[in-house]
């Protein structure tokens, strides 16, 4: 492969809902670029891209992945996406390092869950955008459908560029808006020119043209002018506009095509290596000084010093971990010095690699604008910047979204606890998105990721590469216990066993503190009713004593303990006997104030389509939520909700039920609230239960 400008590279991430043809329409750029001699299908486990075990045999994108092939002198190097909720981490790492990206939708299926969401991370990371509605030799494809559900759903303006001629079976060509004339393909993907337009799409065309012509001219004030002046614009002029408005992120250019056909690929191949803009075009990427604020702007050339971001670590048998990394500066080059600026540490860079799907081609470097993989770095990990000794700084951490899901895991044999922890710290470097937490409350390993799929996924490669079983059981829910009224009393402990005794006297008063407010110790002890050397064991037996609470063994918080009053033994009092007695007042103080239980609140976001809205809310208002607002965006409805953390086991898949997997949502901890008279005791009744 010959060598390229920067100005002639196409970085671009294909990203949509789960189905929308994505992988098909990168294996059919590979097939059209001759990357590949065979056009890779998903269905058939031949795909490229879709390469692991777990995704051939579930036949969905589970992981990203890297290709790259030649079209009309550019270099593309694209990145397909899972489409999964389950998954999303990877679509955030994608979007991060690339410069546009080409959002599928199913003619079919017009606007779903996913389209909306991967909108979002398009717009949040200031992205161009193509549409390109795929399928459209499927069954009810409706491409103007599409193009109207985009328009209402997005922000910007949709603007048709290849349009179909038919649909479904019918499918056979496109129509290119800009010269107007329409292509007709064979099954193979291989088009004849055709200089008259179809009948039954020519006033489509015409008003799609208008259209396009009134979008890319508003952006520009030369071609404004020369559009009011002749009333309208030569092809050239057009290509520059959509280009120029493109780049702005002003337009979503729309297309029509077939990826499992071809028909339509090639069009819209020569459209991408025209309008998508490569890093020269996207300017200067901003970064930071490490351990301060002063920005640092790196421009896309070889002369710069280099800078690039880890966007995915990948574990690869026989060859250890990959870094893939994409270069924004300067050039990467192996057996070269470089410095992991996000944990301040120097790494040697070894064998660096370009990437198609699973298979590797070796390199000396990797240039400006460039993707590729280097082997085996010490201490980088994904989200990590490189860069030179020379010119430290650290560009933008990738942002993962939080875990919406979390079960607690069993090993299946005893001793197998290590060869867990190990396995999923291997996996943790490969998908940040899921996190392990080992709780001394509860006394549970939690598994904590994006969805029972993910989770599945997870717990399969853990047996799959490290050997280890594990079971899932239902977490615990991490109750509080706290007070509403107040109390004093006497605790006072006295024993005498011959020889030296234990003895220590102390009142207390307890009363309740606002929420989140926490514990307070309060010493009001004056004229040495107990010797001050004493206190501090007073205070550790009343804290030792309220992580077990007095209701169903769980934590107490938000009180108070005032100590005002008591009395000592010059012999027999010590540290234990007055930590004893801190412990007994505790206990006997907190059952007088009125203890109750508290649950943690979850702050949850719901993303549904309009028509499930009642079936949603009712599920909502049926699992004690609270309904905050909702915002519309298009055909979805935000809905926000707090709903206690006990009523959330296995949402995710509740919610997709409900929406014919169309629903997707997000949850944070907001606060604890008292839990209802009915409730506690059940909860109260279950620990006395698993106590016995």
């Amino acid at each position: 492969m010959k060598e390229h400008d920067v100005a002639d590279l196409r970085n671009v991430a294909f990203v949509g809902h789960g189905g929308s043809g994505k992988t098909s329409l990168c294996e059919a750029f590979l097939y059209n670029g001759k990357a590949t001699t065979r056009l890779g299908k998903v269905e058939d486990g031949t795909s490229i891209f879709d390469h692991s075990p777990e995704e051939i045999q579930r036949k969905i994108t589970i992981a990203l992945s890297v290709g790259h092939f030649e079209w009309k002198d550019c270099l593309f190097n694209v990145i397909d996406t899972p489409g999964y909720a389950d998954f999303v981490g990877d679509v955030k790492a994608s979007l991060a390092v690339v410069d546009s990206a080409i959002l599928t939708m199913r003619a079919a299926g017009g606007v779903e869950v996913g389209t909306v969401r991967m909108w979002d991370f398009i717009e949040a990371n200031s992205l161009p955008a193509f549409l390109c509605v795929t399928m459209m030799d499927k069954e009810h494809a409706d491409f103007w459908a599409c193009v109207q559900g985009a328009s209402d759903a997005f922000s910007k303006r949709v603007l048709p560029v290849i349009l179909p001629i038919g649909a479904g079976e019918s499918f056979s060509g496109v129509v290119d808006v800009v010269s107007m004339k329409a292509f007709t393909y064979s099954d193979h993907g291989k088009f004849t020119e055709q200089k008259e337009l179809p009948d039954e799409v020519r006033q489509r065309a015409e008003e799609a043209r208008e259209k396009l012509i009134d979008g890319v001219a508003e952006g520009d004030d030369a071609l404004l002018e020369k559009y009011l002046e002749n009333g309208t614009l030569e092809a050239g002029e057009i290509v520059e506009g959509l280009q120029k408005s493109f780049a702005k992120g002003d337009v979503i250019p729309a297309v029509a095509v077939s990826g499992h056909r071809g028909t339509g690929v090639q069009h819209l191949l020569d459209l991408l290596s025209t309008v998508l803009p490569s890093p020269s075009d996207r300017g200067p990427v901003e970064g930071v000084s490490p351990g301060s604020d002063n920005k640092i702007e790196l421009k896309p050339q070889a002369s710069e010093p280099f800078c690039g971001l880890v966007f995915k670590t990948v574990s690869e048998p026989h060859v250890g971990e990959l870094s893939l990394v994409r270069v924004f500066s300067g050039k990467l080059q192996s057996g070269s010095d470089a410095y992991n600026s996000t944990k301040g540490k120097a790494e040697k860079i070894g064998q660096l690699f370009r990437l198609q799907g699973k298979d590797r081609k070796e390199v000396a470097s990797l240039g400006p604008g460039e993707f590729g993989a280097a082997v085996k770095l010490r201490d980088t990990s994904t989200g990590d910047t490189l860069c030179s000794q020379a010119k430290r700084i650290k560009l933008v951490p990738i942002e993962f979204p939080a875990p919406v899901l979390s079960e607690a895991l069993k090993p299946k044999a005893k001793g197998d606890e290590e060869k867990i922890a190990n396995g999923l710290s291997r996996l943790k470097e490969e998908d940040p998105t899921f996190t392990v937490v080992a709780d001394p409350e509860l006394r549970q390993t939690l598994l904590n990721g994006m969805g029972e799929l993910h989770l599945e996924v997870i717990i399969g490669k853990l047996k799959d590469r490290f050997g280890v079983e594990v079971d899932i059981v239902k977490p615990k829910v991490p109750y509080r216990e706290t007070i509403r009224g107040k109390a004093e009393v006497q605790g006072r402990y006295k024993k005498q066993t011959g020889g030296r005794g234990q003895y220590g006297d102390v009142w207390i008063k307890m009363e309740p503190r606002k929420r989140g407010e926490g514990f307070e110790f309060e010493n009001l002890i004056v004229g040495g009713a107990i010797p001050s050397k004493y206190i501090p064991a007073v205070q550790k037996g009343v804290e030792e004593s309220s992580r077990e609470g007095v209701l169903a063994g769980y934590p107490m918080v938000d009180f108070k303990i005032s100590l005002f009053d008591g009395s000592f033994h010059t012999v027999d009092s010590s540290d234990l006997a007055f930590k004893i007695a801190g412990s007994m007042a505790f206990k006997k103080a907190a059952l007088q104030a009125k203890p109750i239980l508290l649950e943690p609140i979850m702050e949850v976001e719901v993303t549904v389509p309009d028509e499930c809205m009642g079936d949603v809310m009712g599920d909502l208002s049926s699992k004690r939520g609270k309904i905050l607002g909702m915002d519309s965006r298009g055909t979805m409805q935000q809905v926000r909700a707090f709903v206690p953390q006990a009523e959330l086991y296995k949402y995710s898949t509740n919610l997709r039920s409900l929406t014919q997997g169309r629903g997707s949502h997000t949850a944070k901890f907001a606060s604890y609230e008292e839990v209802p008279r009915e409730l506690t005791e059940k909860v109260v009744a279950d620990s006395k239960q698993k106590e016995e």
